[in-house]
């Protein structure tokens, strides 16, 4: 087992000048050092490489093999600084980023065409699922998430942008038509879409914002929907289905539209802390970096 590939390239240097004097003529590299490193090299492989004289300077059959190999080896080491330099004179290439439906239909969506525009070089590679990712065993570069309590990996870093709440939202028609519920407890009497779509009796938990204790209230609820993905259930409440806990940040361009109503507004609910995780900026490649900083510029509160 090779200790130093360095041993290598100093003798590289030496048969491709001609000679340790040469070489150190040429690279400024002193001449000793050169003789030590070639010598380590040749006792690590058990052979001579070089035939040393006070006027004479051979290599042998042997050591012009290895000069050929050792030629390889340089190239290679080359083309990977040149592949480096070469990505971060622009920023290029492919990421992978996985994140949620919600967060890919809407915030992330919002954003993308200036990026793209900016960085015209760089290529996203978009898994979009609710599933919870690897990431380091599945190479992803960076993952955004929205969890109530984050990652405690030590070998990751996690970026915080925002806290996102629920407010309860119901269409003008529906409520004209069932009444706007007065106290939490009235929701039971209601149609209820649900974002948890694996339990058919459930129970809502609100806080009232109006209050400084932070009074804590559950509701029971026999939801009529049920379902995790936010952007459906958002279009279902508004086209008068029924009242649904739903982030801000889906519900946003529906109340702006008209669409939506708030629904007990002295009451919300968190939803999760919105963030962004990736592994060690250590070797990270321009292109993810550029990217991490736009996501901030873009989510993170002044």
């Amino acid at each position: 087992m090779l200790n130093d590939f360095d041993d290598f390239y100093y003798f590289a240097l030496v048969v491709e000048h001609g000679g340790f004097s040469a070489a150190e003529r040429a690279t400024d590299i002193p001449k000793s050092k050169l003789s030590r490193r070639v010598y380590h090299l040749e006792e690590s492989l058990g052979v001579r490489l070089i035939q040393r004289s006070s006027r004479h300077f051979a290599i042998t059959d042997i050591g012009a093999n290895i000069y050929r190999h050792a030629q390889v080896m340089m190239n290679a080491a080359q083309a990977a600084h040149d592949l480096v330099d070469h990505l971060s004179v622009q920023p290029r290439g492919v990421i992978k980023v996985s994140l949620p439906v919600s967060i890919a239909q809407n915030e992330i969506a919002q954003i993308l065409p200036q990026f793209l525009k900016q960085y015209p070089e760089i290529k996203l590679q978009l898994s979009v699922s609710n599933r919870r990712v690897d990431i380091i065993n599945e190479g992803i570069d960076v993952a955004l998430r929205v969890r109530s309590s984050l990652d405690d990996d030590p070998s990751l870093i996690i970026r915080e942008f925002s806290h996102i709440e629920q407010h309860l939202f119901a269409s003008q028609a529906y409520l004209n038509e069932y009444d706007s519920p007065k106290t939490p407890q009235d929701l039971s009497q209601h149609r209820i879409l649900s974002m948890v779509a694996d339990q058919l009796d459930q129970q809502m938990v609100l806080y009232n914002t109006e209050q400084s204790t932070q009074q804590q209230i559950k509701v029971k609820i026999n939801p009529m929907i049920m379902a995790s993905e936010l952007s459906m259930l958002a279009q279902l409440v508004s086209q008068g289905c029924g009242i649904a806990l739903l982030p801000d940040t889906i519900a946003c361009a529906y109340v702006k539209s008209g669409q939506l109503v708030r629904v007990l507004p002295e009451w919300k609910a968190p939803h999760g802390v919105f963030h962004a995780v990736y592994p060690s900026r250590r070797g990270q490649l321009p292109a993810v970096r550029v990217f991490i900083d736009y996501l901030v510029q873009n989510f993170s509160k002044a």
